[in-house]
């Protein structure tokens, strides 16, 4: 039905927005309300690439806005941390508690004591940096390195390419051939299969290089299931063959780069053979792959984020994103990489915010297990978390959780549901989602900005992240721009801080779009944003971070008690540990029939999955899609989804990348063995010891 009388008649409308959740797509979204509650959430075309679909996540997102572990008003903690009491209280008791404990912990320790904690994933322009970044800088706090995904691989293109736009989902059509490498649009970004199948169609190649045979590698015409960590050897054997071979585009690198000579350097060792026994690949697949690499144009290389997951995630990142230049991709329509379009629109926060950051302490948030346990001058003593779910989603679980059921220390938890964090927290505000309130979307796999409508009104009590943190500023006696206290003020101020040509657009029409009419064409349209205009193929401020230097890989961690990688992939049903919470059953591991085979395990088998860190117990499934040595658990599992309560991350280091100080959640080495056997029926779920006699349900 269209939003006609007839529906208004019944109290049915449609309203249209768009989705601002991790993702590279951001559809535009068509809500339709009854009685001004949602009761469907589909796409609209009014974003060409969303074409009226979406995926299911965000279709059943209104179970979130309305579900059972919503967050319907201020909470504070009654009895022992994590026992799961709270008593209700009042915005103005719970804000009032926060800004006294605020208070008291500067002067007794310093205002460095209290760390923000949150991730923006999942949020636009609005929902991160506007009042909490105006409130946390002028009260001085601990500053927050927000690193725990997108960091190696967005260092190695800014070190590169600065802030040049990539290659859009259209274009994906003119490609000749098609690289994915260390992602899976099936499950992220799904509006770009439509293009690569069209592509295909018109007799494009596919190439996918992913330790999995996702469903789009089961469609390509050549799929490489590295070992996780080995990206970077893979690349540089084929820059190797490119130098070596005349093929690298001479011309190109004489007018465009800086740096050729040494990556061609670093590349001399990697011989096909070498870098495929280390990569665990047959040698003449890999030949294969770069002469098509090699011979075909236009080509596009989409770089996931699934390669920067481990030890070499950055050099991975730096090889990876480099091949487009050496081999001459650029200047043609379909031809280049795609990555993140985030930074091409060159929006800072600074540009809104008045408040210069202070000089205070910066902590890695992949290291906030360490953080809340060892770190004294001085020791962390409120841990303020919004916009993130920590418990789920850092590594080193076991740690983290550790540090959050410290007495001493205080935990405010500003969230929409009742996350495996908050159920650790002192006091627990209740925040608006994506649908009750305003924000502007950046878009990091296509080149738009849209304007975020809120559908409904909010929920019970839950509060924008603008509204709370300019309250919250105000108890403090600080000036975070009191014109700017509520989202739709915010919003004002913030669109006017933009140049005419992206404010007029987005406030007229609700999107604008950027270069190239959206999609531009790399090295026509669109540059690299760096000091000279050329790409830096060598960046010596990365050569000094990386511990053993650039173009270079750090060996396997496996060892003989712990001999199998756990990866942990996003899935079709959260978006990181967002939604979590609608997760119904067990999560499984995944692992292939050969090293089940080995461990004497079968389908339905509960397994422990285990090193030095902890361990998991969940169901494990034979999969042959796994690669041989390698194993899976979901990301952003929350502690509901397994038998023991740990996730994946449980069993992942707080270890940090090479570049960039990411997180090496694919660098867990572990080993796996049988708890017990377990049989499933439609309605109830048995488990048997070894032992049989002894059952348990």
């Amino acid at each position: 039905m269209s939003n006609s009388d007839d529906e208004s008649t019944w109290g049915r409308s449609k309203v249209e927005t768009v989705c601002s959740l991790d993702c590279p797509d951001t559809c535009s979204l068509e809500v339709t309300l009854e009685k001004g509650r949602i009761v469907a959430i589909d796409g609209s075309d009014r974003h060409a690439v969303t074409d009226g679909y979406i995926c299911e996540k965000v279709r059943r997102f209104g179970d979130r806005v309305y579900g059972d572990t919503r967050v319907p008003h201020p909470l504070i903690r009654e009895g022992t941390r994590g026992e799961g009491r709270f008593r209700r209280a009042s915005w103005d008791e719970a804000l009032g508690t926060i800004a006294t404990r605020m208070i008291e912990i500067r002067d007794q320790w310093g205002a460095e004591a209290i760390l923000p904690f949150s991730y923006g994933g999942s949020n636009g322009l609005l929902t991160q940096d506007t009042a909490d970044a105006r409130l946390f800088r002028q009260f001085g706090t601990s500053r927050l390195a927000r690193t725990v995904c997108a960091i190696p691989t967005s260092t190695a293109n800014q070190a590169l390419y600065g802030k040049m736009a990539g290659v859009t989902y259209p274009d994906y059509q003119h490609a000749r051939l098609i690289v994915v490498w260390g992602a899976n649009p099936s499950s992220s970004g799904i509006h770009l299969v439509p293009h690569i199948k069209t592509a295909q169609k018109a007799g494009a190649a596919l190439v996918v290089i992913d330790p999995r045979r996702t469903n789009l590698a089961r469609q390509a015409d050549i799929h490489l299931a590295l070992a996780p960590g080995t990206d970077v050897v893979v690349a540089l054997s084929i820059h190797r063959y490119l130098f070596e071979h005349d093929l690298a585009d001479q011309q190109f690198l004489a007018e465009h780069t800086h740096g050729a000579e040494q990556l061609r350097e670093r590349a001399a060792e990697w011989t096909f053979d070498r870098a495929a026994e280390v990569a665990g690949l047959d040698a003449e697949l890999l030949e294969n792959f770069a002469e098509m690499y090699a011979a075909i144009s236009p080509a596009v290389l989409r770089c996931g984020w699934g390669l920067e997951r481990n030890r070499n995630g950055g050099n991975a990142a730096l090889a990876v994103l480099a091949l487009p230049t050496v081999a001459g991709k650029f200047g043609v329509r379909g031809g280049g990489y795609s990555m993140s379009n985030s930074g091409a629109w060159n929006l800072s926060p600074d540009t809104w915010i008045d408040t210069p950051e202070p000089d205070t302490r910066i902590v890695n948030m992949n290291l906030l297990g360490r953080v809340l346990l060892e770190y004294r001058d001085p020791p962390i003593q409120m841990l303020f978390v919004y916009n993130c779910n920590p418990v789920a989603t850092m590594p080193n679980q076991n740690r983290v959780l550790e540090g959050l059921a410290r007495d001493d220390l205080f935990t405010v938890v500003f969230e929409q549901v009742m996350t495996d964090t908050a159920q650790l927290a002192d006091v627990v505000l209740p925040a608006t989602t994506f649908l009750e309130s305003y924000d502007v979307a950046k878009s990091y796999g296509l080149s738009n900005l849209q304007l975020v409508r809120p559908v409904i009104d909010a929920v019970e009590e839950a509060r924008p992240n603008v509204e709370v943190f300019a309250e919250l500023a105000t108890r403090l006696g600080l000036d975070v721009g009191q014109d700017q206290a509520t989202d739709a003020e915010a919003l004002v101020h913030l669109t006017n801080t933009l140049p005419e040509e992206i404010r007029q657009p987005l406030m007229e029409t609700g999107i604008v779009t950027g270069a190239g009419d959206g999609t531009p064409i790399q090295f026509v349209d669109v540059f690299p944003d760096t000091p000279d205009g050329k790409v830096q193929l060598f960046p010596e401020e990365l050569e000094r971070e990386s511990p053993a230097g650039l173009y270079r890989y750090r060996e396997d961690p496996a060892t003989r008690d712990y001999p199998l990688t756990l990866i942990s992939p996003a899935t079709e049903k959260t978006i990181s540990s967002t939604l979590g919470e609608l997760r119904t059953g067990v999560a499984r591991l995944q692992m292939h029939p050969d090293d089940a085979g080995a461990r004497e395990l079968s389908t339905g088998d509960t397994v422990r999955i285990f090193n030095a860190l902890g361990e998991v117990h969940c169901p494990v499934t034979l999969n042959a899609d796994m690669r041989r040595g390698t194993v899976g658990l979901p990301k952003g599992l929350w502690r509901m989804s397994t038998f023991n309560g740990s996730t994946a991350n449980a069993l992942v280091s707080d270890e940090l990348t090479d570049i960039g100080g990411g997180a090496v959640f694919n660098d867990a080495r572990v080993e796996v063995a049988r708890v017990m056997t377990a049989r499933f029926d439609n309605q109830h779920l048995a488990f048997w010891t070894t032992d049989p006699v002894d059952q348990v349900h």
